[in-house]
């Protein structure tokens, strides 16, 4: 009878313990995550990303290459490796792919990768992009491009953060999320081209590409708030993408989603004109982030003291709460549409 009574005890003692690990890896809530993505800290990132010292990161340029140390030596002090089957945090983009259809003599380059392992469906990848060149030294002054597209790259890497504090704490993502930092974008998408059609993990198990490309600013249509973001792209391919963006958005950011340039007929055409393009050609759902064009875009005065930095985490965390909806959903998006 003792025997018994003990080996109950046992049992119990392991149901329970079983429960509490359960309980642990319960993903169903970023609100405590959403919460460590500091306004402090991309303010921080986006003055050095965006100084004179990176020459205004022209492709494959000494000063892009010197920002792209800077965002890995962020994600190594976040304990942030690169992904697997990798070498390191670099993918080499060579000159003569990014010159092959209109030669613009741009010299070898790199897309710059981090990685968080996806603790129950690991081959499964959610991408999640922006690119961090910019257009460079004019007439002698230097374009620093903060909001273009320096605010979606410190963005991606304070995203990266929040998630990996999620990890070590118990609640990693059920799928692995690739943190993609693609270059020559401002040459016609080089970076993204590259690597969709050189990718380190299978297309096919590509479920979502989350595209930022200038989040720090507002536009002439939003004078009088910076509470917006464009929304591009979200419904193309995937309902459930689109119902994740606004679910997740009402539920946790209460933003306004402005669907104004998602229209096909829209004459600017951004669907096109940034990274997640590339993802969306081969089939993969896609959502670009977007504050719209403003009177420094392309212009020596995209500056870091320019940008809204209120605006700029609210929309990063947008984001994120998106990102860790398809990252821990049960179903990967599923592509509905042509």
């Amino acid at each position: 009878m003792k025997k018994i009574l003990i080996l109950l005890l046992v049992v119990t003692a392991y149901s329970c313990k079983t429960a509490q690990s359960t309980t642990a890896k319960d993903n169903s809530d970023p609100s405590k995550y959403v919460k460590a993505i500091s306004e402090k800290d991309l303010k921080k990132m986006l003055y050095t990303i965006a100084s004179d010292e990176m020459e205004g990161r022209e492709t494959g340029s000494k000063g892009q290459k010197k920002a792209g140390l800077y965002m890995i030596e962020q994600y190594k002090k976040s304990g942030i490796s690169f992904p697997k089957g990798a070498s390191d945090f670099y993918q080499p983009v060579p000159a003569a792919f990014m010159n092959a259809k209109r030669n613009q003599n741009l010299p070898d380059s790199e897309n710059i990768w981090a990685y968080i392992e996806g603790t129950e469906k690991p081959n499964e990848v959610l991408v999640i992009s922006a690119h961090y060149d910019h257009v460079g030294i004019k007439n002698g002054e230097v374009y620093n491009g903060a909001d273009d597209d320096g605010s979606g790259t410190v963005a991606l890497i304070e995203m990266a953060k929040a998630f990996a504090k999620a990890k070590k704490q118990g609640h990693g993502p059920k799928r692995s999320i690739l943190f993609l930092h693609v270059t020559g974008e401002e040459h016609g998408l080089h970076g993204s081209r590259y690597y969709s059609e050189n990718p380190l993990f299978p297309i096919a198990n590509t479920i979502a590409d989350i595209n930022i490309d200038m989040i720090g600013r507002r536009d002439v249509e939003h004078s009088n708030t910076n509470n917006y973001v464009y929304v591009i792209g979200a419904d193309r391919l995937s309902s459930d993408l689109h119902n994740a963006v606004v679910a997740q958005n009402e539920k946790y950011i209460k933003m306004d989603l402005d669907f104004k340039f998602n229209d096909p007929k829209d004459p600017n055409h951004f669907y096109e004109r940034s990274d997640h393009y590339n993802f969306a050609k081969h089939g993969i759902p896609a959502v670009f982030f977007f504050n719209g064009v403003h009177e420094d875009y392309h212009g020596k005065g995209d500056e870091p003291q320019k940008i809204e930095y209120d605006a700029l985490t609210k929309r990063t965390k947008l984001a994120f709460v998106v990102a860790w909806d398809l990252a821990n959903r049960e179903n990967r998006p599923v592509v509905d549409k042509k």
